[in-house]
């Protein structure tokens, strides 16, 4: 009588689960080793005790919910890279443009026209969760002074566009540069919050791990392309 040796495991066996791992993870190759593995579990089996039907149906039910696991990821991941290839593309028409993102800086810049007639002013904005009554925005520079003082009076609700010409409360004009500004905002008695919105030009877009992001000039920084507000 032959002897079965039960505590020692195939070679075979070892190969395939400690085998050098494989180079990409592609479905198929998920696949292959999954049926190598159980092949090899076959072969190397207790014909004493083999392999019932309900354990292979069990090991093959396994295979394919991993399976279609993995086409799903595949599918999302594909439409993932579509969907953030066809969002660059959108973001691109935008270069050139001026937008509304949240934040509280103004970049205060002079403009020459064709004239040769030189501006100067800085656009920012709110978003209104209601009317206001009366309201008072207060610029300050980078060391924190206030600069200038503007009294917005009643305003309706949603995005309402603001500027700045330059002129401090001193009756001077302020250098070009990047400010900021607080809001103090009421509707009658209540206090109201407003989001502040700064303006930014669109100079360049930017694609990676974070999704799209739209480059602002004047040092504004980047924003996100879902935080955008209004475009002009």
């Amino acid at each position: 009588m032959s002897t079965i040796q039960t505590n020692t495991v195939p070679s075979g066996l070892l190969t395939t689960m400690n085998g050098a791992p494989a180079a990409t993870n592609s479905i198929q190759d998920a696949q292959n080793q999954f049926m190598t593995l159980l092949t090899t579990q076959m072969k190397n089996q207790d014909p004493l005790n083999p392999m019932d039907n309900a354990q292979v149906t069990s090991q093959l039910a396994q295979l394919s919910t991993v399976t279609g696991i993995n086409q799903v990821n595949a599918s999302i991941n594909a439409m993932n890279a579509n969907f953030q290839a066809s969002q660059s593309l959108q973001a691109a028409n935008m270069i050139g443009h001026g937008v509304f993102v949240p934040g509280n800086s103004i970049a205060l810049t002079t403009t020459t026209n064709s004239s040769g007639v030189s501006t100067t002013g800085g656009a920012f904005g709110l978003n209104l969760p209601q009317n206001i009554t009366s309201g008072t925005v207060k610029i300050t520079n980078a060391a924190g002074a206030v600069v200038k003082t503007i009294n917005l009076g009643s305003l309706p609700q949603g995005v309402q566009t603001l500027s700045w010409d330059g002129s401090t409360d001193s009756g001077g004009a302020a250098p070009v540069g990047k400010y900021s500004y607080s809001v103090n905002a009421t509707s009658g008695a209540a206090s109201v919050t407003p989001t502040n919105l700064e303006f930014g030009m669109v100079s360049s877009v930017s694609s990676g791990s974070q999704g799209v992001t739209l480059n602002l000039a004047n040092n504004l920084g980047s924003a996100a392309m879902n935080s955008v507000v209004q475009i002009f």
